[in-house]
């Protein structure tokens, strides 16, 4: 169906930090990576090692007690079961570090626009203008830079080399992972006997669970099935996705790194999963003003204003209702203001919840416009509103500069406020110091 040789045709690196937080947290005890059997668990302060959640493991601690990161700390093995198994509790700031050094790295086998940060631990590189300055042979250049980061930083790294974005990280997912050099390189020529032999559909990187459920009802049940389906049959029942999901399993992918995407329609958002079911109102409209502020704050920072505030309230797991939860949305004047912003948003709430245990809440607002004027309403007093402004502002100002913590609502300090003690958070988990 697609003739590759009007496909692109380059050489990207895709590469991952192996089990990065885990091994963040063995080179910082001094341990190597790959023979520690450990666990970085996210916990509450104070709280027992069963009440946090799994944010890494090793993996000589997956092999050997089947650990995923999608596990709770009460599931472990038992101290008895498991003597050797280490639990650490997380140090974001020393993962960004890390992170950030990874780059750094990068930089000396690729320019900026051909590097693209995919996530904390994995990056693209397009080395097509550069490899040959570095080697004869890609594989050995992957080899390189490999060797560099472990001599540098002391970190493991899996490389996925392909001819398009996406043959580079389903060669580093399906392939690498698994090699004893932990380097893979996929070519267009190798789809058939590469991509087209998987056969379950949501361990392929961008089809989930549902999205593979949704296939099989339709009769496809492997990537070989996918790759000779009717096209038109796929976009009448996933829309631009079903196409998408077409030229994904001929291993098709026509974005160029260096050319990047700005979307045109931004917002902003925060959301934080509960450390327990809320069930009372005020506290968890304590939280939902909380969210709302923190978020207003960041778009004002940016000199907008919200026509439109999304509200995401996800239910306890649980317990047993009708639906998960609710995510809504109401179009509004636009505006920048925490009073208002908020009004909106505890509206939504209150008429969509009917006393369900919350678990999880989330805010969003979105049709953003410039923020050079202020818009007055005829319901209050023009100067009080230019004050109420003046005064958020300097608000903004005071917790830019000295943290949020040093000015803070009195609301902050009732049962069931999170924003104090999120505050020294990092990507909601325990920042720690950046350890050398």
């Amino acid at each position: 169906m697609y003739d590759y040789r009007y496909e692109p045709h380059r050489l990207i690196f895709m590469i991952d930090n192996k089990s990065f937080f885990a091994s963040c947290e063995a080179i910082r005890l001094g341990l190597n990576p790959m023979k520690v059997i450990l666990a970085v668990v996210s916990r509450q302060p104070h709280s027992s090692w069963g009440s946090g959640l799994i944010m890494a493991a090793s993996p000589l601690a997956k092999k050997k007690y089947g650990l995923t990161n999608v596990m709770r700390a009460r599931d472990l093995p038992s101290k008895e079961k498991a003597p050797d198994l280490l639990l650490v509790e997380p140090h974001m700031n020393l993962y960004i570090k890390r992170s950030m050094q990874v780059l750094q790295i990068f930089r000396k086998y690729a320019a900026d626009e051909d590097i693209h940060v995919y996530s904390i631990d994995e990056s693209m590189i397009d080395m097509t203008k550069s490899w040959h300055l570095f080697g004869d042979d890609p594989y050995l250049v992957a080899r390189k830079i490999q060797q560099d980061i472990h001599d540098t930083i002391g970190l493991y790294t899996t490389c996925g080399i392909g001819e398009n974005p996406l043959l580079a990280k389903l060669a580093m997912d399906l392939s690498a992972k698994h090699r004893r050099s932990m380097i893979a390189y996929w070519h267009y020529i190798d789809v058939p006997d590469t991509l087209w032999r998987i056969e379950q559909l949501d361990s392929v990187w961008s089809i989930g669970r549902r999205t593979a459920k949704h296939l099989h009802n339709l009769g496809i049940n492997n990537m070989y099935q996918l790759a000779h389906s009717d096209p038109s049959l796929l976009k009448k029942e996933f829309g631009v996705i079903g196409e998408q999901l077409f030229a994904l399993s001929w291993g098709v992918d026509r974005s160029i790194i260096s050319q990047k995407f700005f979307p045109k329609m931004k917002s902003y958002g925060n959301s934080q999963i509960l450390t327990k079911d809320y069930l009372n109102q005020r506290e968890i409209e304590i939280v939902i003003r909380e969210i709302g502020e923190q978020v207003a704050a960041r778009i004002r920072a940016h000199r907008l204003q919200a026509g439109c505030v999304n509200l995401y309230v996800r239910f306890s797991e649980y317990r047993s209702y009708q639906r998960q939860g609710f995510s809504v949305h109401r179009k509004i004047c636009p505006t920048a203001d925490n009073e208002e912003l908020v009004a909106e948003l505890l509206a939504l709430f209150r008429k969509n919840w009917h006393g369900e245990a919350v678990r999880a809440l989330g805010v969003d607002y979105s049709s953003l416009v410039s923020a050079k004027e202020q818009q007055l309403t005829f319901f209050a007093d023009p100067e009080q509103q230019i004050k109420r402004q003046n005064l958020t502002l300097t608000i903004d100002q005071i917790r830019q500069k000295y943290g949020f913590t040093h000015l803070v609502k009195a609301s902050s300090l009732l049962k069931g406020a999170t924003a104090i003690k999120r505050s020294n958070l990092v990507g909601g988990h325990s920042g720690g110091n950046a350890y050398e």
